[in-house]
């Protein structure tokens, strides 16, 4: 079975950086493509960043474009996500999912129903 297992987290204080690793295993195809997800406490899971596997295009949502970086080594089947600038307001649990499905658009990549397979999360936080 599929398996996506994120590291990386810890808790820094305004301004620092973090980059998370999500490594993909146990399937024979690693799908289409990548997103990172977070959610804070009493709040929606929202949308982060996302790529395919093949490279090229990348995807941010307005609140972290700038300081994030989405990237990616196919041989290591490992996607990572630098975080620079860090806010308290980043603070979350932040998730690595995978898509096997076409996605063609940004609101379909910034979809969480559209992603197939979820890691378990690591827990981000910043403090002021």
């Amino acid at each position: 079975q599929v398996q996506l297992v994120e590291s990386g987290g810890g808790l820094v204080q305004a301004g620092d950086s973090l980059r998370l690793s999500c490594a993909y295993s146990g399937g024979t195809f690693s799908g289409y493509g990548m997103g990172w997800f977070r959610q804070a406490p009493g709040k929606e899971r929202e949308f982060v960043a996302a790529m395919r596997w093949a490279g090229g295009v990348t995807y941010y949502s307005d609140s972290v474009k700038g300081r994030f970086t989405i990237s990616r080594d196919s041989a290591k089947n490992t996607v990572y996500l630098q975080m620079n600038s860090l806010k308290p307001e980043d603070t979350a649990v932040y998730y690595c999912a995978n898509t096997l499905r076409t996605l063609r658009t940004f609101r379909a990549w910034g979809t969480d129903r559209e992603y197939d397979y979820w890691g378990q999360g690591t827990q981000v936080t910043v403090s002021s």
